[in-house]
C-alpha cells in the first residue's frame, strides 16, 4: 500500500508540474504561432499545432543534449 500512495503523490505532482508548463506555453504563446492551423466547419473544430510542436521539438532536444552530455 505504500508503494501505491508513493506512486500517486509523484503522478500528482507530475500533473502540477505539467499544468504549470501548459500554462506557461500559452502565456508565451504557443498555440497561437504562425503555421498553426484551425480548421472550422459547421459542427467541428479542428486544431493542428504544426508550428508548436517543431518549437517544442527544438527546445526539448536541446535541453536533453545538454543533460545527457554531462
Amino acid at each position: 500500500m505504500r508503494d501505491l500512495g508513493r506512486w500517486l503523490m509523484v503522478a500528482g505532482l507530475a500533473l502540477v508540474a505539467l499544468g504549470a508548463l501548459v500554462s506557461l506555453g500559452a502565456a508565451l504563446g504557443l498555440g497561437r504561432l504562425p503555421g498553426d492551423l484551425e480548421l472550422r466547419g459547421r459542427h467541428v473544430r479542428v486544431f493542428v499545432p504544426i508550428t508548436s510542436s517543431i518549437v517544442l521539438s527544438v527546445v526539448a532536444t536541446i535541453l536533453l543534449n545538454l543533460l545527457v552530455r554531462r
